[in-house]
């Protein structure tokens, strides 16, 4: 039987997963099929990897750390086929690895660095069919919260115009070791077609949605006011003393569709 030697460690934000519970109820959730291209971010000690492993048969997983490779390798024996990738996560192509087809991911993210890997695998959307994610409570909050909250941002925009996000279920800080300080909760985001976005300059709509949260106590027009000005933003049938909170994700494409088209400011004549 493997065995893994190393305790957490706290640089890498690793809190293992070992409720069977949740286990058991992130695997019902995932549902893995046959022909499906599995990946797991962050498999950490297997808790999830070898019963996702036994249900599928196959499964690529992405690991950082160098001494969970051999022991995840020897745990996998018999089980299935389990191919590892020792790398930062935030420099895997994900569009490289689905190839011709396309991906699924699961996975207990790192929470110090959750948000980076959700803005990343953002921009490998089209390659991915769904994303089942363990992440911090408040982190799915935000990423799940209407216009008009108080947890309502950038993460929550940028998220929502691309996927559809369905929180699931949370998780106590017991079910890790060592139990985190926070609770967590499984997350479930499902990209849209490319058609149904509509964001005709991404960079562009990254920006605005930056800028318009940066202060948030700021209105609109004193916000965005480096990308353009309040006749744009009322052209595009919005209020200029509105804040960013008040916006809904589809306003905030149109605001940045109505500036894809007009002449950008350092554009030469």
């Amino acid at each position: 039987m493997s065995r893994f030697n190393e305790p957490p460690k706290k640089s890498l934000g690793q809190h293992f997963l070992h409720d069977r519970g949740a286990i058991d109820k992130i695997v019902l959730a995932v549902n893995p099929q046959p022909g499906e291209h599995l990946v797991e971010i962050g498999p950490g000690q297997g808790a999830l990897t070898i019963p996702l492993l036994r249900k599928h048969g196959a499964l690529t997983v992405i690991e950082f750390d160098r001494d969970l490779i051999t022991p995840l390798m020897e745990l996998a024996e018999g089980v299935g086929d389990l191919a590892i990738i020792h790398k930062d996560v935030l420099k895997v192509d994900f569009g490289k690895l689905a190839g011709e087809g396309r991906i699924r991911l699961v996975g207990n993210l790192p929470y110090n660095i959750s948000t980076p890997i959700l803005f990343h695998v953002l921009e490998h959307s089209e390659a991915i069919v769904d994303m089942h994610f363990m992440l911090q409570k408040e982190v799915v909050e935000r990423m799940a919260s209407p216009p008009g909250s108080k947890v309502y941002g950038r993460l929550s925009v940028m998220l929502q115009a691309v996927c559809k996000v369905v929180p699931l279920f949370d998780v106590p800080p017991g079910a890790f070791r060592p139990p985190p300080k926070v609770d967590s909760a499984v997350v479930r985001l499902l990209p849209k077609p490319a058609a149904d976005i509509g964001i005709a300059d991404p960079a562009l709509f990254e920006n605005l949605v930056r800028d318009a949260f940066g202060q948030r106590r700021k209105t609109l027009r004193n916000a965005v006011q480096a990308l353009c000005t309040s006749e744009d933003i009322v052209a595009a049938g919005l209020r200029p003393d509105a804040r960013a909170e008040q916006l809904a994700v589809a306003e905030f494409v149109a605001l940045a569709n109505h500036m894809a088209g007009l002449p950008r400011p350092d554009a030469k004549p």
